[in-house]
């Protein structure tokens, strides 16, 4: 298992470094960088002003140079004008000749500056992550129990009532989109002039006239039921029903099987068939949907995000790209590379903890 581990980590390290090249290749185009120098400086800046501007910060150097610069293995580009004055990859404000380090990059900690929102990459995108890590624990907290349950019922009385109300359930809400979804719960559920809120307020059952807020704005410094049921519904409810619909199907097929015939043939209690013999099996092809959600939480929240003003990881994504901010777009996609290698490393280890058939070569 150990040299299993460590194989693994090398051919996430390779394939991190591969793909944040091609990243970093595709964000540092001429094109994307001449939007950065006229951003920058003026948007009416002539060719021979913007040349200057790239060639004074470094960013015309040969694309490796500046992505081992970026990594912090080569010392950072640094030019010194006349009047005193540094530029350079590793200049931050405030900072002289003599106190701007040699090395400036992802192995010293040292993100890059976000040309948006004027700070340090790491500092601002710690934050965004922060909110998103809120947001993805708490959906999958509701997410995964409920999926586990309704797939396990309906697996366990596969073609009877039950199953067909539970997979109408599940298929219904993975075809929803959360936009759909999420306009839904705010009219029902945060409206003060329509909705559930006015009536129950009118019934005396509640205080004020909307059960929630419609926006998470607020859970941002400080999570409450309130602020955060909302978009934690809407985000659960859309992954619930893929998760529910493949266990299932593995529920299912793992009912037919023979070792569970037989144990059932000896008087085994129904239960401790479920619980003992097929709930681990059936959980192999699932565990690998719950893994891969970890991603797409991350990156794939952007619309309930927007929808209740909340400021997470894919927020910062899409204001980097639109923004042509390519130091936070870099970071962006170091964090992406790497929560998608990681989930799959654990989803590997998982697979041979669940089915002890598995054998590593």
């Amino acid at each position: 298992m150990g040299l299993f581990i460590l194989r693994r980590v090398g051919m996430m390290i390779v394939t991190a470094l591969c793909l944040t090249f091609i990243v970093f290749f595709m964000t540092n185009l001429y094109p994307n960088l001449e939007k950065l120098a006229k951003t920058q400086g003026n948007f009416r800046m002539s060719e021979e002003a913007v040349n200057s501007y790239l060639t004074d910060r470094g960013y015309l150097q040969p694309t490796p140079v500046k992505y081992l610069q970026w990594l912090g293995v080569l010392p950072g580009y640094k030019q010194i004008k006349e009047d005193g004055t540094v530029l350079g990859k590793c200049v931050r404000p405030g900072m002289t000749a003599d106190t701007v380090p040699n090395f400036c990059g992802v192995l010293q900690g040292d993100w890059g500056w976000s040309t948006v929102s004027k700070a340090p990459v790491g500092e601002t995108l710690g934050k965004r992550l922060a909110n998103t890590a809120k947001l993805m624990f708490w959906v999958m907290v509701v997410m995964v129990p409920s999926a586990l349950v309704i797939g396990v019922l309906a697996g366990m009385n596969e073609g009877s009532r039950t199953d067909r109300t539970l997979s109408t359930v599940s298929i219904t809400s993975t075809a929803t989109p959360e936009y759909v979804s999420g306009v839904i719960f705010i009219a029902l559920l945060a409206s003060t002039r329509f909705g559930l809120g006015p009536i129950l307020h009118e019934w005396g059952w509640i205080e004020g006239k909307a059960l929630f807020k419609g926006t998470a704005k607020t859970a941002m410094d400080k999570v409450t039921f309130e602020n955060f049921t909302l978009p934690v519904l809407t985000v659960a409810l859309y992954g619930m029903g893929y998760i529910a619909r493949m266990t299932r199907a593995s529920m299912a097929e793992v009912m037919t099987a023979q070792y569970i015939r037989t144990a059932r043939l000896k008087g085994v209690a129904f239960r401790t068939i479920v619980m003992k013999h097929a709930l681990r099996n059936a959980l192999i092809a699932p565990f690998t949907v719950i893994m891969l959600q970890f991603p797409w939480l991350l990156n794939g929240v952007v619309i309930v995000e927007t929808l209740f003003s909340f400021s997470g990881f894919g927020w910062q994504l899409v204001n980097a790209a639109g923004n042509n901010d390519i130091e936070m777009l870099l970071a962006v996609s170091v964090v992406s590379v790497v929560v998608v290698l990681v989930t799959q490393l654990i989803s590997d280890i998982g697979y041979v903890y669940l089915n002890p058939r598995i054998r590593i070569s």
